[in-house]
């Protein structure tokens, strides 16, 4: 079910029903909530056909989406399938100003757990952040299968449960609503939780599908080093300067 297609506004409450009314202002965070509401199911139809190697950081150069750029793309998407699978997905509490710090504070209530088939609740905000931590679990799951170096993955849940309480610090100061707004008029991410899940998500995923794709383009090579390490030092270039997967070519 979509997140946009379940309650009315009154159903929804006064929360709601301002989110209703700013939601030119929030194009950008309801934009991505679309994008997910399509792309996960999209995703997941062509795994279940057999389309797909899955998990992505298992894909050699000669399979469907093999390609580091799709690797990274799909191991986001397969953690982020978490929140979309949230029952009751009060799309307020991911994106709407005044709900954040009632996000955060329930994230930091809840302490992690370390499964990737989980049970929802019920309650919105504990299903959120079920989901979330899932999602980390996961790539944590991706990241051995990858072989990432674990100094580069380890302490996933507490790095990002440092992220929460800096962006709670940031919520609670005098305004930071109006800055919220203000940031995504200039279109910039301000520490909604959407983003702040989204962003580390990428930044997780981007270590997965480059040591993914990098040990299995090496030992392709075995036998041309010069190539191999020109076409390294070439896709690190473009690694550096990547923040998203769109970034990348292929």
């Amino acid at each position: 079910m979509s997140w946009f297609a379940r309650r009315s506004a009154n159903e929804r409450g006064s929360s709601g029903r301002a989110m209703d009314d700013a939601a030119g202002d929030l194009a950008a965070p309801l934009a991505l909530l679309r994008t997910l509401d399509e792309a996960v199911p999209s995703y997941q139809d062509r795994v279940d056909r057999g389309d797909l190697i899955y998990p992505a950081c298992k894909r050699t150069a000669s399979d469907v989406d093999g390609s580091l750029r799709r690797i990274w793309e799909h191991t986001r998407i397969e953690a982020m399938r978490y929140l979309i699978m949230v029952p009751r997905r009060e799309v307020e509490l991911l994106i709407d100003p005044a709900r954040q710090p009632e996000m955060l504070d329930g994230f930091l209530r809840k302490p992690p757990h370390e499964d990737t088939v989980v049970d929802f609740t019920g309650v919105p905000i504990d299903d959120v952040v079920i989901a979330g931590v899932a999602g980390l679990n996961w790539l944590n799951h991706c990241a051995v299968l990858a072989g990432v170096d674990r100094d580069k993955f380890w302490g996933t849940h507490r790095n990002f449960r440092k992220i929460v309480v800096v962006a709670q610090r940031w919520w609670a100061l005098e305004g930071s609503q109006a800055r919220c707004y203000q940031m995504l008029a200039q279109q910039e991410k301000p520490p909604l939780m959407l983003y702040l899940i989204w962003l580390e998500y990428t930044q997780l995923a981007k270590q997965i599908a480059t040591a993914a794709t990098f040990k299995r383009d090496l030992a392709d090579r075995t036998s041309e080093p010069k190539a191999a390490q020109a076409a390294l030092t070439e896709t690190m270039a473009r690694l550096d300067r990547a923040l998203d997967p769109d970034d990348l070519p292929g």
